[in-house]
């Protein structure tokens, strides 16, 4: 049996024409053709400018540039989320405020939000996470934004696709990244894009991706630049990668609720809730394990799918436990650090197959019911 990864790159056919074009044209380098052509329809689809880079990571670098996040600042962000979202704060020499969870998307609280902008000298910016697919409280969250002065930045790198009251992830906040790395729901193997609502911005940021480069023959440089600009090549991949987003989500989505109806008997199985307010691409099939209730651990679920070699993984580690942000200023903490104990990404990529997650429902499901019935004798001798 072959190995089931967690979230493969899923080519759609017409990827490789645009590379082949790059190729025989010689644009190989950060301009070209399908570098326009690949902003020009990401601007169509979220109806706002953008530039393409090398990652999410420098998206989100840049929009802290662009909101005016320097040395001494503060910058709210989720204490739940990868490192990428907090990481370029501190590359702007800024400190990280961390911000917990609530639980009906996973995503920020906004009342501990406002409890930190209230106890907090004026933040300089309130990076906003989707988190794995599903979009964060965008009312209540731009509502504190206009009310404390306080600018967003949208961090969707994980949500391409998800919307939130009939509205795009990334078209709320003034700045917002993307992600095309190789696990998201499009890829360009590696890459990103800037989005932001002032085109001045967008050309400010595409000015700095390009090391700064003051217009001219010389090389000159008036401003610290960055070599961020993602390549044609890649662009190529994005552009196919496009034009089957929506099939993409589509696919993820029915993974994830297949596994919902596979576990729907299986006591202490939870997928991540499905918030009302907009669609949520379930980039991950994220489940919580009650290991009182199931029998079974998350890592004991992790390690019997290991066996079977099948990738799993936790949620991600609240920033708040990291090592390298212990010192920084953190708002409430218990609900990400009970969400990463317990919580599960099962394969999600949008070419899984059937009998692939066939095969991943299979172990899940023994590992469960060969340890449910001893752990609930247990709980109800307990009980009396």
């Amino acid at each position: 049996m072959s190995r089931i990864y967690l979230s493969a790159p899923h080519m759609g056919g017409q990827e490789q024409a645009y590379v082949a074009e790059a190729f025989s044209s010689n644009w190989l380098s950060s301009v070209g053709p399908n570098l326009d052509a690949f902003e020009a329809e990401f601007s169509e689809l979220l109806g706002l400018p953008c530039v393409a880079l090398s990652s999410g990571t420098a998206a989100i670098h840049l929009g802290l540039k662009l909101l005016g996040v320097g040395a001494g600042d503060e910058v709210l962000c989720p204490s739940f989320t990868f490192a990428a979202s907090a990481n370029p704060i501190i590359y702007q020499g800024a400190t990280p405020v961390f911000v917990d969870s609530e639980t009906t998307s996973w995503n920020l609280d906004p009342n501990l939000v406002e409890d930190a902008l209230k106890a907090r000298r004026r933040p300089r910016a309130l990076v906003v996470v989707h988190l794995f697919g599903q979009t964060a409280d965008m009312t209540a969250l731009c509502a504190l934004s206009e009310r404390y002065g306080v600018p967003l930045l949208e961090d969707a790198a994980e949500a391409l696709g998800s919307t939130y009251q009939d509205k795009r992830a990334g078209a709320f906040a003034p700045v917002s990244a993307f992600s095309f790395n190789g696990n998201k729901i499009i890829t360009t193997t590696g890459g990103g894009m800037l989005v932001a609502k002032d085109r001045a911005w967008v050309e400010k940021a595409r000015f700095w991706s390009t090391q700064a480069r003051d217009p001219g023959p010389a090389y000159s440089h008036s401003e610290l630049g960055f070599n961020y600009r993602m390549s044609n090549v890649l662009a190529g991949i994005g552009r196919g990668q496009l034009k089957v987003l929506d099939a993409r989500v589509a696919a993820r989505r029915r993974i994830a609720f297949r596994y919902r109806e596979a576990f729907a008997d299986l006591p202490g199985l939870q997928l991540m809730p499905q918030a009302a307010w907009g669609l949520h691409t379930n980039w991950l099939s994220c489940f919580l394990v009650d290991s009182a209730c199931s029998g079974a651990s998350r890592d004991t679920i992790m390690q019997a799918l290991a066996a079977q070699d099948i990738e799993a993984r936790p949620l991600w580690k609240p920033m708040h436990l990291q090592t390298f942000f212990r010192d920084a200023p953190n708002y409430g903490g218990s609900v990400s650090a009970d969400l990463f104990a317990r919580g599960i990404c099962l394969p999600s990529s949008s070419n899984l197959s059937t009998e692939e997650q066939d095969r991943v429902i299979a172990v899940v499901r023994s590992c469960v019911r060969s340890n449910a019935r001893p752990a609930l004798q247990q709980a109800a001798v307990s009980d009396g």
